[in-house]
């Protein structure tokens, strides 16, 4: 039997990596966490109580509430996940422009992502799992045998994102896109608390030109590396 092993996927925003972290999860039988669906939860659960305003966050209403908040994935019937938040489907809400925004600002603050931390590190205490976010393979699993990180450039990200929306029927400018995901860029890799990092020891991908199917052969070919490197280990 294969030994399991905790997978971390980072890198920038719009740059695929849910669609990586859940079709290897799926196709190596472990299970898949969107860790970024977590603080888009609490952004908008933010939103939803007047918690964010203009842009800014009262941090002191959010720290009486956040250890109250239940975030959950459950299974859906195309073999992924949704996020729920007390209890609800929250899954289309989370991925709203708004909410992204929100996300940026709500995930910058301490409390806030050493509470997201922890949860996350519990839910890879067993291994067998592919969590991807910002700051997996540096905070949440430095540990983690298999470390990729993912990038491509703002314009290809912008085109992607800006498809995604309108084929969920969001009425969205692609200029206004782009710059959501230049302002991502920067918010994520300057902000104080667990900033975006490629860790020394992890992979690289850059899917600018790739097509998924090359992306996935290619992601594949790490995991068996990783696999083979731990297999290895165990046998000296």
């Amino acid at each position: 039997m294969t030994e399991k092993i905790n997978i971390a996927i980072d890198g920038h925003s719009s740059c695929g990596k849910s669609t990586i972290a859940k079709g290897l999860a799926q196709k190596i039988g472990y299970t898949y966490i969107d860790s970024g669906a977590m603080y888009r939860a609490v952004a908008l659960y933010c939103i939803q109580n007047g918690l964010i305003k203009d842009g800014v966050v009262d941090e002191s209403a959010l720290k009486t509430k956040i250890q109250s908040l239940q975030i959950e994935f459950r299974p859906n019937t195309t073999g992924g996940a949704d996020t729920y938040l007390n209890d609800k489907n929250v899954e289309s809400e989370i991925r709203s422009l708004e909410a992204a925004s929100a996300a940026s600002k709500v995930s910058t603050l301490k409390f806030v992502r050493q509470t997201m931390v922890y949860l996350q590190q519990q839910m890879g205490k067993n291994k067998g799992v592919v969590m991807d976010g910002r700051d997996i393979g540096t905070v949440v699993f430095p540990d983690a045998e298999l470390k990729l990180f993912v990038t491509a450039k703002p314009e290809v990200r912008a085109d992607r994102r800006y498809k995604e929306l309108i084929n969920k029927g969001l009425d969205v400018e692609y200029n206004d896109v782009l710059a959501n995901v230049i302002e991502r860029d920067e918010r994520d890799s300057n902000r104080a608390e667990s900033p975006l990092r490629q860790a020394k020891d992890s992979v690289v991908l850059d899917n600018s030109d790739l097509t998924p199917e090359q992306q996935f052969e290619w992601t594949m070919v790490a995991y068996q590396k990783a696999i083979d490197k731990v297999t290895q280990t165990d046998q000296l």
